[in-house]
């Protein structure tokens, strides 16, 4: 037991504290502590002003988001046996995935109960980002039942988010447990690419686009267009069916990566195309280009809320030019990552999009996170992803 566990330290939260809690929230933020633990971070007990016990909540002294519930009864106490039958129970949750897929979350920090916490596995190896104080003073006991639970060769830390510095954490890349390799090769429903859990996008591919994927891969045909393509991971499944697939990206590293990728599927029908997205569309449209199969799969473009005015007009603008490069009966897969565009708000700017370019679009469906990415109804913040799968009727 390390000097961050000081397990007898009490917080009590006021009443508002108290009733977010009991609403379904884990977070409580500064302001909504009444009586601040003398302990440095780590888990301490969690009671209301008036007395009430709560359970037991992770500590951050230094975080605006000061304490995160983690344990509702007073008695079970979350101890190294706490954490591995925790873990447990949510990695059992995916259980179904590996029949499928070699790659995909295994815990969702605030969605599976396990607020600060994200778990990625690839294979026999796992990357773990540990996002605040008070779940950073458990990482040995966390790594060590990952390892047993899971059997992992080996396990990455990829601390490097900003949120970490909200923390007084230090951000960092570096290796727990094992041996992890630069790249890592996923196999997902019978697409093979590269990830690069080291230095790559989040921690190392992006993993909550799977059944996206398999969606548009199941309705491509024709010309096929992957806009903000990345490393190809939807044009690797548009091949599967369309006639030819360009993916569209504004870096030339990320493209020779699809390049890899088309070369490690045995497919010849995916070409690349460098450029930006709106000014190639635009360009596109002008010429009278047509495509029968498109994904807009964009970063967030909102970041926070002071950039949500700006990002709308980029949605609307991206998707606009797509709808209007759409064959008849073409169809486009449209997402947004952006938590602070909500699900309203998307289906809104996808509306006005399709208002502007005369176009009659279908709604297919609807799509939000895939089953490794719990998104509960009383966090929000646990959900970012909405994706929706038009048809042009004309």
């Amino acid at each position: 037991m390390n000097g961050a566990r000081v397990l007898d330290a009490l917080a009590t939260i006021s009443p508002k504290g108290t009733k977010r809690l009991k609403a379904g929230h884990p977070w409580i933020f500064r302001s909504d502590v009444v009586d601040r633990p003398h302990a440095p971070a780590g888990i301490v007990r969690l009671e209301s002003a008036r007395g009430e016990p709560l359970g037991w909540a992770l500590w951050s002294p230094a975080s605006e988001i000061s304490l995160r519930h983690i344990e509702g009864s007073p008695s079970r106490v979350p101890d190294a046996a706490w954490w591995h039958a925790k873990l447990s129970t949510v990695i059992a949750r995916r259980a179904s995935l590996a029949a499928h897929a070699n790659a995909y979350r295994i815990v969702h920090g605030e969605g599976d109960g396990l607020p600060s916490l994200v778990v990625d596995r690839y294979g026999d190896a796992l990357v773990v980002q540990i996002l605040s104080a008070g779940v950073d003073a458990w990482t040995a006991e966390i790594v060590d039942a990952l390892q047993q639970i899971t059997g992992a060769t080996g396990i990455l830390a990829r601390n490097d988010p900003a949120a970490r510095a909200r923390e007084g954490l230090p951000r960092e890349v570096r290796l727990l447990y094992g041996d992890v390799a630069r790249t890592l090769e996923v196999h997902e429903h019978g697409v093979r690419f590269i990830a690069a859990p080291w230095d790559g996008q989040k921690t190392g591919a992006f993993l909550d686009q799977r059944e996206n994927r398999v969606l548009i891969g199941a309705r491509s045909r024709g010309a096929a267009l992957d806009c903000f393509a990345y490393h190809g991971s939807f044009a690797l499944h548009m091949a599967k069916r369309a006639t030819q697939v360009t993916a569209l990206d504004v870096s030339a590293p990320a493209l020779a990566r699809v390049q890899e990728h088309a070369t490690l599927n045995g497919l010849t029908n995916i070409d690349v195309m460098e450029g930006d997205a709106f000014d190639v569309l635009r360009e596109w449209n002008r010429e009278g280009r047509r495509f029968d199969t498109i994904v807009v799969d964009p970063p967030a473009f909102a970041k926070n809320k002071a950039a949500l005015e700006g990002a709308l007009r980029g949605y609307k603008d991206i998707n606009l030019q797509a709808m209007r490069l759409l064959a008849p009966g073409g169809v486009l897969f449209s997402a947004s990552c952006s938590f602070h565009v909500s699900r309203e708000l998307f289906h809104t700017v996808l509306r006005e999009a399709a208002s502007d370019s005369g176009r009659h679009m279908a709604l297919r469906a609807f799509t939000g996170q895939p089953v490794d990415h719990p998104e509960l109804l009383t966090v929000p913040e646990t959900g970012y992803l909405k994706g929706v799968l038009l048809e042009a009727m004309d």
